[in-house]
Formats: structure tokens, sequence, C-alpha cells
């Protein structure tokens, strides 16, 4: 049986997201902006949290983890790259290391860029990928810490996924991102049909996220800094992938 998947709206525009075992009860968290909302999501379902998974150490992410842990008693996973800013770890992850819960093993996968040692937590047999602020709807993060080559490498990990993969990213950015992409790209159908799309759900206030990587493949900008049409829409006909790359981003950056 699949993880049950929850998106949980946390602060001012962040997710968390609760994936649930039912077959054992195993219940973890990734990400944990705020304790408060989790617990009232554990509460409402009945659910008793085993596991907190990190993906990077930025505040919005793990500011409500020890109040989460000493709440439940749940085991914390994260980066060993990043263990002397998270909060303390149970277990320290490097790429290719496994995740369980309950009967799912998912594989972490290193998509630093954002920042140096974030991770994402990819579970094929739910078809979940957890990407926090690596690849994001219709955009990705900013480079705070790391390099266009970087990013574009861990990015490009993210693209050989399984396309109905689910992407769980980390904010609601999602209307702005696709406001930029319209600035690249206003003749692609695939983008003014998911802007439409975007802006009922925000009407609703219903959460963008998670989309599919499929739609990512075809909407976001990011992803798509090898296409012919991406690299002449920014004037890099020439250029490597990740130079176009960098280039949008740096267009993104100025949006």
């Amino acid at each position: 049986m699949p993880l049950d998947l929850v998106t949980i709206p946390c602060l001012k525009d962040n997710y968390a997201f609760l994936i649930h075992d039912s077959a054992s009860g195993a219940t973890a968290v990734v990400d944990v902006p705020d304790a408060a909302p989790i617990l009232a999501a554990l509460q409402t379902r009945g659910w008793r949290l085993t596991d907190i998974l990190i993906t990077h150490h930025h505040d919005d992410h793990i500011a409500g983890v020890p109040a989460l842990r000493d709440a439940t008693g749940a085991k914390v996973w994260g980066a060993a790259a990043d263990a002397h800013r998270l909060p303390p770890l149970d277990h320290a992850l490097t790429e290719g290391d496994s995740v369980t819960i309950g009967a799912e093993t998912g594989t972490v996968i290193d998509v630093s860029g954002h920042t140096m040692g974030h991770i994402a937590f990819h579970f094929p047999g739910s078809g979940l990928a957890f990407t926090a602020d690596s690849l994001m709807a219709a955009g990705c993060g900013r480079l705070f810490e790391g390099t266009p080559d970087t990013m574009w490498a861990s990015l490009s990990k993210l693209a050989a996924l399984p396309p109905e993969t689910l992407i769980c990213s980390g904010h609601e950015y999602t209307a702005s991102n696709i406001r930029f992409a319209l600035s690249l790209e206003p003749g692609n159908p695939a983008l003014i049909s998911r802007a439409s799309q975007v802006a009922l759900a925000r009407e609703d206030v219903r959460p963008t996220v998670p989309s599919t990587l499929s739609e990512e493949l075809a909407t976001n900008p990011f992803l798509r800094a090898a296409l012919p049409e991406l690299k002449a829409a920014v004037g890099m006909a020439n250029a490597s992938d990740a130079e176009t790359f960098a280039e949008i981003r740096r267009r993104k950056d100025r949006f």
C-alpha cells in the first residue's frame, strides 16, 4: 500500500508533509516550520509521529523540530553534511542512504544548491519526492550557498525521476513563479493552462503543491534550461545547459 500523504500549511507560505503507513502505523513528517499545525493534523487523524525528516537547515524548515520531538519522541533524520546546523540527529544521512517508514523505503538524494547539504527524500513505491527548496512548483530555490553548476546537477537528478512522481516542495510560491515563467515562454500552452489552474486554486485558498514531475518538466523554466526554445528565449542558444540555467536564475532574482 502506498503511503498516505497530507500537506500541512505552516507559517505564512511554508508546507510540511505527513506520510503515514496504515499497516504499521508509522508516520513521518518532512520539515517542521512550526510544531502546532503538525500536532493538530496528527491528533485529527489519530496518528503517532515516529520520524522527523529534515531537508535543510533554514529556520523556516526546522524551527518546530525541538518542540515536535519533545511532544512525540520521534527520531530525527537529516544530512550528515548539515548536522552542525541542524537540531540533534538520530540518523545522519548521505546521498544513497535509505529511510524506512513502515513498509516503504525511501532514498536520500543530495540536492545542494539552495544550501549546501540540502537533501531530498524519494519514496518510489508511493511516487513521492520531498524536494523542499531545491525543485519547487514552477521554480527552484535561490542559490544562497551553491553555484549554478551545483544546482543544475541537483535539478538534473530530480528531473530523471519517473514523470508521475509527486514533487512535494516547501513553499506556496507557485503563482509568482508562473508569472516569471510566462515572461520567458508566453506561448507555452502547458504553462498557460497551469497558470489558470493555479489562479483558481489560490482563489479557493487551496495549496498548489504537490505537483507532478511531468508538469514541472512541461512548465518549469529551471528544468527546461537544456531545451533549444528556452536557450533561445534568454539569448543563450550556444550556451551550456548550466550556463543557461544560471541566466534564468539571474533573471528570476531580478524579476
